[in-house]
């Protein structure tokens, strides 16, 4: 018998990035960390909100600061990075994992897929991200807009090189241009840092299979 899973009424399946084995350069890319976290699309509709995860979970109830902050804005569909931090503010997987400090995530946004009810998954990258930043502009710190660096300052591996050297999990690389499409997209590429906790967490999962 063949098992369906239904998908939630007003979730949309989050872009994913490919992996890559080095960063791509030039003026069409920007560039972005890759923080340790889950994915999250957040969607506020009329008066509710709520938050799924990269499958489609429900996750409204784990992460109330998120949440309220959602509740703010108008009408809109965000994806972004939940992050739940340690004592010395260092973005902690195990902490979210773990479900130790889920009242306080917040979340790293970096893409605008809907506002006000007009879907803007065909505007290019970078007009959803100038959307996306003036909607932040004054919310609540448990949505933290993700600041990007443009290809045209400095080249992908410029950029890779600082993420690794201060042990974050690496960066993730957008064309400009890009339409927000669910499921993997060349026009996203990741490349992780190998001696982060998340390549050496993943590394183990692989080694235990």
């Amino acid at each position: 018998m063949l098992l369906v899973r239904t998908v939630p009424a007003g979730f949309i399946a989050p872009c994913l990035p490919m992996r890559t084995p080095l960063p791509p350069s030039g003026p069409l890319w920007i560039h972005e960390v890759k923080h340790d976290g889950f994915r999250v699309i957040a969607r506020k509709d009329g008066d509710r909100v709520r938050l799924y995860s990269r499958q489609g979970k429900d996750l409204t109830q784990r992460f109330p600061m998120i949440v309220e902050a959602m509740a703010q804005l108008p009408s809109c569909t965000v994806d972004g990075e939940a992050i739940a931090c340690d004592d010395s503010g260092v973005p902690s997987f195990n902490l979210l994992l773990h479900r130790k400090r889920d009242d306080r995530v917040f979340l790293y946004a970096f893409d605008l897929i809907e506002l006000d009810g007009e879907d803007l998954r065909r505007e290019p990258l970078e007009q959803r991200k100038i959307e996306l930043r003036r909607l932040l502009a004054d919310t609540e710190t448990a949505l933290v807009f993700n600041e990007w660096i443009d290809g045209e300052e400095f080249d992908g591996a410029t950029v890779f090189e600082h993420a690794r050297s201060l042990g974050l999990e690496g960066i993730v690389s957008k064309r400009k241009d890009s339409r927000y499409v669910s499921g993997r997209s060349p026009y996203w590429l990741k490349m992780k840092n190998p001696n982060s906790e998340a390549a050496r967490r993943e590394a183990e999962e692989d080694w235990s299979r």
